[in-house]
């Protein structure tokens, strides 16, 4: 049976008057809920539930895809599939996939993955080839961790992974406002098995993470790393002034080459960040969001107001942006109030094609394409056409899509 270490005990009934000081254990039956007052509840040895703290990480169990749920090649810097994550890439002749996958560690809660697939090799590595999988945390949501001071916290992070592909991988936590990393490895014991990993990682005591809406904190996870990269000696986790960056650490101890073969894949999910120094026995688990939280979250960086398919993998040709007004009789305006306030002010992403657009007014008027008003902030977005519109000026418009194909993205990506 487990115990409740308490200070004082009414003696005619058992019943806990205080618990003790700081550092005192408190060890709660499994399957069990304590609950302290105005603080947390602990559900269970070492499982303990934080309501009114977020994650650092967002979208660590790769649920929101808002741009697509696959990708037939991915690219440098840019976040082709699930939200919050990207890729530093560079190739000779590699290709990789990507997907939001169901393949998911059972009974973990789960209910998708970060798929990534070779589906050309790249056996014998060009020296400047790299793919490292990463995600970026503003700078003000990380002051906590008490970078640049001497009480700099340990950090631990941990994540569920499996490959086909058994070996070392390295893991990199960078300072971006001292670009600049410690690293430490972890090992695929298990072809295509699901194996939860746990690392620790020293704060930086010497360079303070900037208190800015700018990246502060990457996670890298290293897939490939060519002859550039693995030349010199990695900096160990254990290190408290983080160096500067040098380019032949980034995969020194990097065992495997996901490229060599196409048969080659790799998945990941469950990522955490946890502040303070865990194992894998102590780690908290991971602190699942709703779906509609984890997207609000999402939306700070990236919007789709206008969509070929919605969530749901529903079809919506005629997505709506907003109403607006033509100012002239060549020159339509469309402002969008944002449900979610953005990082920076976005700038638009769009594609072009013959009538993909279609403005619902006195006479129906199509356009190839839309562009960004510079009076757009991160409040409200901004559309405009000046090149093919043709209505009446003062007359009110709604702008819609008006091709399966037709879609706006507002980005505001770290």
């Amino acid at each position: 049976m487990s115990t409740l270490n308490v200070d004082k005990v009414d003696p005619s009934t058992g019943t806990a008057l205080e618990i003790g000081t700081s550092g005192d254990t408190i060890t709660v039956p499994s399957g069990a809920t304590f609950v302290v007052a105005g603080t947390t509840e602990i559900t269970g040895t070492n499982n303990v539930q934080r309501p009114n703290a977020k994650p650092l990480i967002i979208n660590g169990d790769m649920a929101v895809a808002q741009r697509a749920t696959a990708a037939t090649t991915i690219t440098h810097a840019a976040y082709n599939t699930i939200d919050r994550w990207s890729q530093n890439f560079t190739a000779s002749t590699m290709v990789f996939t990507a997907e939001r996958s169901t393949t998911v560690p059972s009974g973990q809660g789960f209910g998708y993955s970060w798929k990534i697939d070779c589906t050309t090799a790249e056996a014998s590595l060009d020296a400047s080839s790299r793919l490292m999988l990463y995600t970026r945390l503003e700078g003000q949501d990380c002051q906590l961790l008490k970078f640049g001071t001497a009480s700099a916290e340990t950090i631990t992070l941990s994540f569920w992974v499996r490959s086909n592909k058994t070996g070392t991988y390295q893991v990199n936590l960078w300072n971006s406002t001292l670009s600049g990393y410690i690293s430490s490895t972890y090992a695929i014991s298990s072809g295509d098995t699901w194996e939860k990993k746990v690392l620790t990682f020293v704060g930086d005591q010497n360079t303070a993470l900037a208190n800015t809406n700018a990246s502060a904190l990457q996670p890298e996870f290293v897939l490939v790393g060519g002859g550039n990269y693995t030349g010199g000696t990695m900096v160990p986790n254990t290190t408290t002034t983080w160096p500067s960056y040098v380019t032949d650490t980034r995969a020194a101890n990097q065992g495997v080459n996901l490229a060599d073969s196409d048969s080659n894949d790799f998945y990941i999910t469950g990522v955490q960040l946890e502040v303070g120094e865990y194992t894998s026995s102590t780690i908290p688990p991971f602190q699942f969001e709703s779906y509609g939280d984890n997207l609000q979250r999402c939306l700070r960086y990236f919007q789709t107001p206008v969509y070929p398919t919605d969530a749901q993998g529903v079809a919506e040709m005629y997505s709506i942006f907003g109403t607006g007004v033509y100012t002239g009789d060549t020159y339509v305006r469309f402002p969008r109030p944002l449900p979610v306030e953005m990082r920076v002010n976005p700038t638009l992403t769009s594609n072009s094609g013959t009538n993909y657009f279609w403005i619902s007014s006195g006479a129906n008027d199509e356009l190839d394409d839309l562009t960004i008003h510079p009076d757009s902030n991160y409040k409200t977005a901004y559309v405009y056409n000046n090149d093919e519109a043709s209505g009446t000026a003062g007359q009110g418009a709604i702008l819609l899509a008006n091709d399966a194909a037709a879609y706006l993205w507002l980005n505001a990506e770290l």
